[in-house]
């Protein structure tokens, strides 16, 4: 499922110059749920708790999470951590000769991350730095709220969508009752009309034997069964949009029987009418499926 959502807040007051920080959160599509952080250096810690954030809410989707800090009109004081700068170009000398490769330009090197730090003005206490994650987790609370807020009320448009695909699945259902209940009449006097062809081209062929051919091919012909468990897929998927909440893979599941069952009526078909009936089933199926792929 898709959504958009921001969330911004600022130090307490008792830490000046205040850092002003903006969480921004995007979802799309996505078969389970795959979580990705982009954070600044020195706030790693809040990588778990975004991600636990965002499992506690949603189930399904790939969730891209950013934080981003300012301070204000006043640009971030920045200084190279020149330890890990000394590792890497002693790195990359070591490797010059192994390595068929142009040597790394200075923005190369400074790019990595971690090489660049953002500098506090003033180093903040531990306490000050424990109510800043806190503030900044509550910051980011909110916009996981109103990113699953936006994700409902599409949900809920596609719940109306998905209803009106089971109403086509159950509308061909009982069309397709209704032309199986023809279909043995039809097969038997198609079997009776061969039958007495083949007695009169071969009168050796003992007539219990074509009758248990006979009874054998009504009995495979027989879609009673499937009719009757699509009848349970359609009750059990709108028990799912009754109960809400996390059905997404259930739905992925339900789609999958659907999908068997309607093959199996078009195998089984011996007429054109159930075959075209069967063929629009599977097509409503699939119609159906695309839709369950985006709900959580």
């Amino acid at each position: 499922m898709t959504g958009f959502a921001r969330g911004e807040g600022v130090d307490a007051p008792d830490m000046h110059p205040g850092l002003h920080w903006a969480w921004e959160l995007k979802s799309v599509n996505g078969r389970n749920l795959d979580v990705r952080c982009r954070l600044p250096a020195g706030f790693e810690v809040l990588e778990s708790v975004a991600r636990a954030a965002v499992a506690e809410r949603l189930k399904r989707g790939n969730v891209s999470v950013s934080l981003t800090l300012s301070r204000g009109n006043e640009p971030p004081r920045v200084r190279i951590n020149r330890e890990l700068l000394g590792q890497l170009v002693a790195l990359v000398d070591e490797l010059k000769d192994k390595v068929a490769a142009e040597p790394p330009r200075l923005d190369g090197l400074i790019g990595v991350r971690g090489v660049v730090e953002v500098v506090e003005e003033e180093e903040p206490t531990e306490a000050q730095r424990a109510t800043r994650i806190g503030r900044m987790t509550e910051t980011l609370a909110k916009a996981l709220d109103a990113l699953a807020a936006m994700r409902h009320d599409e949900g809920a448009r596609l719940a109306a969508m998905i209803g009106q695909h089971l109403d086509v699945i159950e509308k061909l259902r009982q069309q397709a009752v209704a032309a199986a209940g023809a279909q043995p009449a039809a097969l038997r006097a198609r079997l009776k009309a061969q039958v007495e062809a083949l007695l009169e081209a071969s009168p050796a062929l003992p007539e219990d034997r074509l009758a248990q051919e006979a009874a054998l091919l009504l009995t495979r012909a027989d879609v009673r069964e499937e009719l009757d468990r699509l009848t349970a897929h359609v009750a059990a998927a709108r028990k799912l949009l009754a109960d809400g909440g996390g059905v997404g893979r259930k739905f992925d599941f339900l789609c999958q029987e659907f999908n068997r069952e309607a093959n199996t009526l078009c195998s089984k078909a011996a007429d054109v009418e159930l075959t075209a009936i069967g063929l629009d089933l599977k097509a409503a199926i699939d119609q159906l499926r695309e839709q369950v792929q985006n709900i959580e």
